[in-house]
């Protein structure tokens, strides 16, 4: 990984304690993605007028919606635990799983367990569901589907952490209880097949002065704009075969929406607007930041 300046807290990110995967330098590196939701057109229309754009990554699909009082959304037989990420604008939510109940009118990262569940829309706002990949019907549901009709060779596959302690469950952590701290990078939470790092939210445009250009070797990056705006700046290495070197990019992006960043790219984003909040979610689980003790919910998601 690129190294950091000094007084940034990625600096201090514990070293991998296993090689990255080995991957041939002729695999081909994919292309960068940017979606912006409200620049298409939704992929559903609910009974209440909710819209839902779904897109996926190479490990998990996203399910932004804006969602009207009333809508609810259902999962039968849910193959494993997926993620509701809620942030200062985001709807408040009944969500039932089993014989589990909770009210959430705050900001929170909620995990639902696999099985039959609810979520009901209580007030407009924004939902943002987070699935595996495991679903078919999600997966080939996602707008940019095509996209992946190849995998990505430089991508780990997805294999699940370890269960959490106690079993899977309905799950709520209020991001009141977990506020931004010196010491430590953002707010992580994990689960057995996904990782989110709910970034401070940013009153001004970041220096242009200080940046933090880095790269991963073998995992993508989706970085979710959820206020403001953004450039995502990505630097692709060149490879043995010339015909697929790309130019670097520069590009600006409104909110909502998602910048997938590919490995092994040498990336970093500006917020360029007057105010400002990224959500960075990977999947499987970042090993790095685990093993950094950042991660706020390791006590019920064990890492091994």
């Amino acid at each position: 990984m690129t190294m950091y300046a000094d007084d940034d807290i990625r600096s201090r990110l514990a070293a991998p304690t296993a090689p990255a995967r080995a991957v041939d330098p002729s695999t081909p590196i994919k292309p960068s993605q940017w979606i912006a939701f409200h620049d298409t057109e939704p992929t559903e229309v609910g009974e209440a007028g909710s819209r839902t754009w779904i897109a996926r990554a190479a490990n998990l699909v996203i399910a932004y919606t804006d969602a009207k009082a009333g809508e609810v959304f259902v999962r039968i037989g849910q193959p494993d635990e997926y993620a509701v990420l809620m942030y200062s604008e985001s709807a408040p939510l009944r969500v039932t799983a089993g014989d589990a109940h909770v009210e959430v009118d705050e900001e929170a990262f909620v995990v639902v367990p696999p099985g039959d569940s609810r979520i009901e829309v209580v007030a407009d706002g924004p939902l943002i569901r987070v699935f595996s990949r495991v679903d078919e019907q999600l997966r080939e549901s996602a707008l940019n589907a095509q996209a992946y009709a190849e995998p990505d060779g430089r991508a780990t596959p997805l294999v699940p952490w370890p269960d959490p302690v106690g079993g899977f469950a309905l799950r709520v952590y209020p991001l009141s209880e977990t506020p931004i701290t010196e010491g430590r990078f953002g707010r992580i939470f994990r689960t057995t097949n996904l990782m989110v790092n709910f970034l401070a939210e940013e009153p001004a445009p970041r220096n242009e002065h200080k940046l933090s250009p880095h790269h991963h070797d073998d995992f993508e990056q989706i970085s979710f704009g959820v206020k403001g705006r953004f450039v995502h700046h990505i630097r692709y290495p060149w490879g043995p075969d010339s015909a697929r070197w790309r130019p670097d990019e520069h590009r600006e992006i409104g909110t909502p929406s998602i910048c997938i960043i590919p490995p092994p790219t040498v990336h970093t984003t500006q917020g360029v607007g007057p105010h400002q909040q990224l959500l960075d979610i990977f999947s499987p689980p970042r090993e790095d930041f685990s093993a950094s003790g950042w991660v706020l919910n390791a006590d019920d998601y064990p890492s091994k």
